[in-house]
């Protein structure tokens, strides 16, 4: 099934004589894209996985999928692309104020400078030689030359800063034209996007008038309506083990890396210990040298002679000399490094793909049952459990809601998937931990990606029709641990 690339450039556009400067907006982008491809091509081969185990039978809706997805992602891309054209607007708007300020700041300064240059020239403009060989009175002297450094002093100040402020300048007036420069990429790429809508809309209406009777048809067939359920079924337990796999890749890094740090932290006690023994050894032993230099000293003056005081003639015994105490020995040494083991220094830490854990902590999104909000205002068509004609029962809720509404994530999580699937059309699916799933479908368009973080509230796509649904709204499931689970309990509609 081919998907249309949006944000592309047409491969028809004319070669210009020099290309574009490269902005910091594209690079961004280019640099996004290259960190998402690794978790877009596992969801990409999950649902080929899915789409092998039903019929090869052909489906009308099947027809549509293409321009369904076209024109979701042109409707995301001219979303992202307003919030971005808004971001650069304040940012454009937070220059221009700080180059003014700067601008003030730089015509101020060079004014103080001109008055200090002036004082300095009605002064003499004396230097330090001439005033030191003046022979004038010494103090007036040292008051001049102090002056004079004072004056120095604050010209060299005055300089620095000014300096500062004209690089400041230039830096904000390359800042304002990348900026600039941005928002014509991004109203080209508005354009385009547009363009992409319109076609992709005009191609979807008039596959619609050709494929109304097909779809009516394969709408009321039972073993369609089974092969969905199969479908999203197989979809979730797959995501389910492509979440656990990561989330346990994720816990065994984290268990290497405290396993490391303990290591570390292990051989650095371990040479501090060795270190403090070794100095601890270090000082007995020149306590034992000073012992021995003292027993020395005290034999030597044994062996002589006392002493006779000349006034008297009493004897005193010659004094025992204290031997000389020693420099330290340990201030000067070098510290000891602690000899990290090979198997903790081996391996640096792993670079996941986009992690697909949910943004939830474990038990959060349980303790919020029967607080939820709505995903989308509309009628409440279809409930839980309710037959399909004589088809299966309802595994969630189908709302109807008028086309482009803003379907929200009822609770704070992680994309874990966001893309077309037969049956239920442009899909998303929202991880909230502890293996809990929201699951949007029948969307018009997906404004979030595979792999973002939401919160409660945030727009995560518009209702619609897509995956040949009769009606416009929004078909809604919770499911927990790969099983359907009545919305009604955990929303208040």
């Amino acid at each position: 099934m081919a998907v249309a690339t949006c944000g592309a450039a047409p491969a028809s556009a004319p070669a210009t004589a020099s290309a574009p400067r490269q902005t910091e907006r594209s690079k961004q982008k280019a640099l996004a894209e290259k960190t998402r491809a690794g978790i877009q091509q596992k969801l990409a081969e999950l649902k080929r996985e899915v789409s092998k185990t039903e019929s090869e039978r052909e489906d009308a809706a099947d027809t549509l999928a293409e321009s369904e997805e076209a024109i979701s992602d042109a409707n995301r891309v001219l979303r992202e692309l307003a919030n971005e054209q808004s971001d650069t607007n304040a940012s454009v708007a937070v220059l221009a104020a700080s180059q003014e300020q700067l601008g003030a700041t730089i015509v101020s300064q060079k004014q103080q400078l001109a008055r200090l240059l002036r004082e300095q020239y009605v002064a003499g403009n004396e230097d330090r030689i001439k005033l030191l060989l003046s022979g004038d009175n010494p103090n007036r002297i040292n008051r001049d030359l102090q002056l004079m450094a004072y004056v120095s002093k604050a010209q060299a100040r005055l300089l620095g800063s000014l300096h500062g402020n004209l690089a400041a300048v230039a830096s904000n007036r390359d800042k304002a034209e990348n900026a600039r420069e941005e928002l014509d990429e991004i109203a080209r790429e508005e354009r385009e996007q547009k363009a992409v809508l319109v076609k992709e809309k005009a191609r979807r209406a008039a596959l619609l008038g050709s494929l109304s009777e097909r779809l009516s048809e394969q709408r009321k067939e039972i073993g369609g309506l089974e092969r969905d359920e199969q479908r999203m079924a197989g979809l979730v337990d797959k995501l389910s083990k492509l979440i656990k796999e990561q989330a346990e890749a994720a816990a065994a890094e984290q268990r290497r890396q405290e396993a490391l740090a303990a290591a570390r932290a292990k051989a650095a006690e371990q040479a501090r210990l060795l270190a403090e023994a070794k100095k601890a050894e270090r000082r007995a032993e020149r306590e034992r040298e000073r012992e021995r230099e003292r027993e020395r000293l005290a034999r030597e003056a044994a062996k002589k002679p006392p002493k006779t005081d000349p006034r008297t003639g009493a004897k005193t015994p010659v004094p025992v000399p204290v031997p000389v105490p020693m420099d330290p020995i340990d201030d000067d040494e070098a510290p000891v490094l602690a000899q990290v083991p090979e198997k903790a220094q081996a391996a640096p830490p792993r670079k996941p793909d986009i992690a697909l854990a949910p943004a939830m902590l474990d038990g959060a999104f349980a303790s919020l049952r029967g607080k939820l909000r709505a995903p989308v205002s509309g009628k409440l068509a279809a409930r839980f459990g309710a037959k399909r004609g004589s088809g299966p029962s309802w595994k969630g809720m189908f709302i109807k809601a008028a086309e482009g509404s803003e379907v929200r994530a009822v609770a704070g999580g992680r994309v874990v998937f966001a893309r077309w699937m037969r049956g239920f059309g442009n899909l998303i699916l929202v991880d909230h931990g502890s293996e809990y799933l929201s699951i949007y479908g029948n969307n018009q368009a997906l404004l979030k990606r595979e792999g973002d973080a939401v919160k409660g509230g945030d727009p995560i796509a518009s209702a619609g029709n897509t995956g040949g649904n009769e009606e416009s709204g929004l078909y809604f499931e919770i499911r927990h641990k790969g099983a359907a689970v009545d919305p009604a309990g955990w929303v208040n509609f």
